[in-house]
């Protein structure tokens, strides 16, 4: 998979997380749950100071990089909280300054990004297993691209 290395800035994010691991039989309804209550009109539109409508999913806190626990929110990067505060039920994240590679994924965005985080699984990446996330370019489920972001460790 071809990827390129990019330095990113911190980025405040507001939203909905949960854990889960990746031998949890119901991963990938936390995971589509979260999803639906990102978008749900409770918090959907009441996320304020939004950057841009690019959703992401945000990988964090890995108690065991190949087989434990971690964190995962449906996030949109803000540019500080709004006066009404944080929408019921939501949280702040940081996606931190750092290295990342960065893949460019392209297709249906279920079985696209499924797809990758399999591939990467495999791949001998420098990973920093501190932040990982996915960020959501359009909407359109079938013709979805993703740009995924790998943290990795420094120099």
């Amino acid at each position: 998979m071809n990827y390129e290395i990019v330095s990113l800035t911190e980025k405040t994010l507001v939203g909905v997380s949960a854990r889960t691991n990746n031998s949890s039989p119901d991963m990938g309804q936390v995971i589509g749950g979260l999803w639906q209550r990102l978008y749900s009109p409770e918090i959907f539109s009441e996320i304020e100071n939004r950057v841009n409508e690019k959703a992401c999913g945000i990988y964090t806190d890995y108690t065991d990089a190949e087989k434990g626990d971690y964190t995962v929110a449906a996030m949109f990067e803000v540019d500080g909280i709004g006066k009404k505060g944080l929408p019921d039920g939501t949280e702040v994240r940081k996606i931190p300054a750092g290295k990342y590679a960065k893949f460019i994924v392209k297709g249906n965005q279920t079985t696209a990004v499924y797809d990758f985080w399999q591939k990467l699984w495999k791949m001998d990446l420098n990973r920093a297993f501190i932040c990982d996330f996915e960020e959501y370019q359009n909407s359109d489920p079938e013709n979805a691209e993703i740009h995924i972001y790998i943290g990795l460790k420094g120099e």
